[in-house]
């Protein structure tokens, strides 16, 4: 079951500059169309590096008399992974803010090519990966109205990118976070949609609705970081209503009988960031390909007609 561990208000400028601190000191499952019938339904029960190299090379030959000669390597020469760098490994990062109340997050990496680095931002963890060149290009929803972005990067170098983004007071915006192999899914029914339909919002939609939901992360790991949003415009209702939200997630070989940690983020109308820490404690491996349903992870969203 799970267990909720706390729940806090956090603001978006304390919950950043503790993040730099912080980095500072450290360094799916696929859908079925429709609702299954089989799947479990669970419940919630509240309550209050440094690089290994070579260190030294001993060079042996055929002949004994060789053998004993001390070989000395020549300095002017670089090693062949250091010739093979840029000359210059500064790392960059840029944050412009988008429709949406996107942030689009530009890094440059040029010494850390396919790497996978970490991005925090007021709360929001993900992990994901450099492209050949070192880059990064991708667009975050954002938390708050000055958002901080801080890089990490797996030798302990970080760096820090800032924008403005007034648009996060159009909408509410519901984020799930979770780390390891289980692929989550966060599901939004608006105002009366069945599965499958006209308002069924996934990262799966074919129908689609007025909200979106978007998936950041690096799977297939351990330590991957994900991270699910729902972002719901509010200026787009025409009529009063509610958003029923839910979690799904597959009961697989690599998740069965482990505690799942798993945090929830949400950003309502009254602009402030809520936050919760739950654990849940996968099903036996003999339920393996059974699907499970969390109905009561978020309080479903009241929206005013506009």
């Amino acid at each position: 079951m799970f267990v909720i561990k706390n729940y806090v208000t956090t603001g978006g400028t304390v919950a950043c500059a503790l993040a730099i601190g912080y980095l500072m000191q450290s360094g799916s499952a696929q859908q079925p169309s429709a609702e299954p019938s089989g799947a479990r339904v669970a419940s919630i029960s509240e309550h209050g590096a440094d690089l290994a190299g070579l260190q030294s090379v001993v060079l042996t030959s055929s002949s004994p008399t060789e053998a004993h000669n001390e070989i000395q390597p020549k300095s002017s020469l670089p090693a062949p992974e250091q010739s093979r760098l840029p000359s210059n490994c500064d790392l960059s990062a840029r944050a412009l803010a988008v429709p949406g109340a996107n942030a689009r997050l530009r890094v440059k990496a040029p010494c850390h090519a396919n790497a996978t680095i970490e991005v925090h931002h007021n709360g929001l963890v993900f992990s994901t990966e450099t492209d050949a060149l070192g880059g990064l290009n991708l667009t975050v929803p954002a938390l708050s109205e000055y958002a901080i972005f801080l890089i990490s990067l797996p030798d302990g170098k970080g760096t820090v990118a800032t924008t403005h983004v007034p648009e996060i007071n159009d909408f509410n915006r519901i984020a799930l976070q979770w780390q390891g192999k289980t692929e989550l899914q966060l599901h939004a029914l608006e105002f009366g949609a069945g599965y499958g339909e006209k308002g069924h919002v996934w990262t799966g939609s074919e129908a689609g609705g007025e909200g979106s939901v978007i998936h950041l992360g690096q799977g297939g790991s351990d330590i991957a970081r994900n991270i699910e949003v729902y972002s719901f415009p509010i200026q787009s209702a025409t009529e009063p209503g509610s958003i029923t939200l839910s979690v799904e997630t597959e009961v697989t070989d690599a998740n069965c009988g482990k505690p799942l940690n798993v945090q929830s983020l949400e950003w309502r109308a009254d602009q402030r960031l809520r936050s919760r820490d739950l654990t849940l404690d996968m099903p036996g491996c003999e339920t393996a390909g059974d699907f499970l349903v969390l109905n009561n992870l978020f309080t479903d969203l009241t929206i005013a007609a506009k």
